[in-house]
């Protein structure tokens, strides 16, 4: 690995193995260290997140709609975490700390939440589900509840992102940490499988307090299976906030809004960090505006050439940075509603499940929660062919690999599909309600219609998410500039953790204003939602294509073979 050429490098690597320390290890040993960890601690957070609505539900007597919402907002905050999570380790403390730490306190609050399933003083009296006589929790024990997710919450969101950064700086070779990409998804989607049937099956048919007790005991198998691997990794050393020097290009490009651009090499300061990282020559012409803030002007440099107004002259490199992420912005952008529907349809579905036929058999029924792992299951499984045999088919058919921005438009192909089964599925469940006079029936009526239905449309958006979300990762950890490695890897969580907090507003917006979404929703129209989120995804791809059309890879890696890619656009 370490023999690789430069030219098929991701850009930035030298920059990121001047950070590291010079007892440098690394390599596909601690890989083991990494997986055996981010597997404990996935199987521990969905474990308990899985089952977060059946559970306010069925034991805080919670409304279904507002359980929904709830569980919306604990998924924004946990992908919302990853970014403050790679700005502290980029910044401050590295990536190994910060994953140490995180999976800390995901631990206390396992322990907490445990807590408030198996005392019943934390908790409010049981009633039979759609009871008018429910009695509400109290403020002392939604502020438990709250405490205890939120500690479980920010642990998991802290460590899972910042791991696959960590698991990527151990490899050398860019086709490596496309590779490990795939598989670090594989393992996320594998690990929720297990925690959303094993885990889930146990809290919903024995007991909360033991399933969420194994959560604990696989978050704290899990620190300690990291700890472990100390010696063996690869440890990167944080050089100050990047967003500092981000921001002082905006400054000095405005102090210096006067100064005439020159075209000579020269006149820009070319500094930057005291790496050896190749640079162009001069600035790109895109965004000239800011190419004011690397020219050097009188009193901007000491005699020894180091920077004497530090808000007034940048780097080059720095000014070229800023300049990427403003052209990463718009797809960036794209991806936040891409990711919406699926927002709303994994909380939407689960209560679907609530209302439908979900025996197997005379005897086994199938957990509510347990539903969503048709979406992991399909994932996982095409993440496994696409990396091993659709990439490399294509690749040797084509003679170029699968470009991130093409499998990014894929996936908003695939997902649009989901949402539009999602309607028609569900147009069949309210014809089964009205069918049968259920529409005037109690909350907890149970509809005639075997749970089944719910498959394809979790299919077709696992095979999506196979898609779109490595293709994401691999985009912004391609694309970002090396000091900003671990923001770029949780570039992808805050799209989530944004998706969320808009699903959340637009369901809000939606029962403000139509009759839609009702406590019971055998009397709504879920499948509007379905056909509105259609729409949208549509809107949104066009949006998408016309950014991707327009971007050109900064740092595209050549191909295998050494050839050159005729396009650097989205075909």
């Amino acid at each position: 690995m370490a023999e690789a050429s430069e030219s098929k490098q991701f850009p930035g690597d030298t920059e990121a193995q001047i950070s590291v320390s010079k007892t440098e290890k690394g390599g596909l040993i601690t890989l083991f260290f990494i997986a055996g960890t981010l597997s404990g601690v996935v199987l521990s957070g969905f474990g308990w997140l899985a089952n977060l609505i059946v559970y306010l539900v069925e034991e805080f007597n919670v409304e279904s709609i507002n359980a929904t919402q709830i569980s919306n907002v604990v998924h924004g905050g946990m992908n919302l975490i990853p970014i403050l999570g790679a700005i502290i380790a980029d910044s401050f403390l590295g990536t190994y700390a910060v994953a140490a730490i995180s999976s800390l306190i995901s631990s206390l609050g396992m322990i907490l939440l445990t807590l408030t399933a198996k005392l019943s003083s934390l908790k409010p009296q049981p009633c039979q589900t759609g009871s008018s006589l429910c009695q509400t929790p109290s403020k002392l024990q939604l502020a438990v509840l709250y405490v205890s997710i939120a500690m479980a919450s920010a642990g998991l969101g802290g460590s899972r992102y910042t791991l696959a950064t960590l698991g990527a700086n151990q490899l050398d070779n860019p086709k490596d940490k496309e590779t490990f990409f795939n598989w670090f998804f594989f393992t996320v989607f594998a690990s929720c499988i297990i925690s959303s049937t094993a885990i889930v099956y146990i809290e919903d048919s024995i007991s909360w307090a033991l399933g969420y007790g194994i959560c604990f005991a696989a978050n704290f198998i899990a620190l300690a299976i990291f700890l472990a691997g100390h010696r063996f990794y690869k440890h990167d050393k944080p050089r100050g906030s990047p967003f500092t020097g981000l921001l002082c290009v905006l400054v000095a490009a405005i102090r210096k809004r006067k100064v005439t651009i020159p075209s000579r090499n020269e006149d820009y300061y070319h500094e930057h960090d005291g790496t050896n990282k190749v640079i162009p020559a001069t600035p790109k012409r895109s965004f000239r505006f800011l190419n004011r803030a690397a020219v050097k002007t009188g009193g901007d440099l000491h005699l020894d050439g180091s920077i004497a107004r530090p808000w007034k002259l940048c780097s080059l490199q720095q000014v070229e940075d800023l300049k990427t992420l403003i052209r990463l912005f718009p797809i960036w952008s794209s991806g936040i509603f891409l990711t919406t529907p699926i927002a709303i349809q994994s909380s939407i579905t689960v209560i679907q499940a609530l209302s439908m036929d979900r025996h197997l058999g005379s005897n086994f029924k199938i957990p509510a929660a347990s539903i969503i792992v048709v979406v992991l299951v399909s994932s996982s499984l095409f993440i496994a062919l696409l990396d091993r045999f659709l990439f490399p088919t294509w690749q040797k058919l084509t003679g170029r690999p699968l470009m991130p921005l093409q499998r990014i438009g894929v996936g908003h192909v695939i997902n649009i599909l989901s949402m539009a089964i999602s309607a028609l599925v569900e147009s069949k469940r309210l014809e089964t309600v009205h069918d049968h006079h259920l529409d005037q029936a109690h909350d907890g009526a149970i509809v005639p219609m075997l749970v089944w239905w719910l498959f394809p449309q979790l299919v077709v958006v696992g095979i999506g998410d196979a898609f779109h979300f490595p293709g994401q990762v691999a985009l912004y950890y391609q694309e970002f500039p090396a000091s900003l490695r671990s923001t770029a890897t949780a570039m992808v969580s805050l799209v989530v953790g944004i998706a969320f907090y808009v699903s959340t507003a637009l369901v809000d917006l939606i029962r403000n204003i139509t009759g839609w979404l009702p406590a019971n929703i055998n009397n709504g129209r879920l499948d509007n939602l379905y056909w509105i989120l259609v729409t949208a995804g549509a809107l949104n791809f066009i949006y998408f294509l016309v950014c991707a059309k327009l971007y050109k890879y900064q740092n595209s890696p050549k191909e295998v073979d050494g050839a050159t890619s005729s396009s650097d656009t989205i075909e």
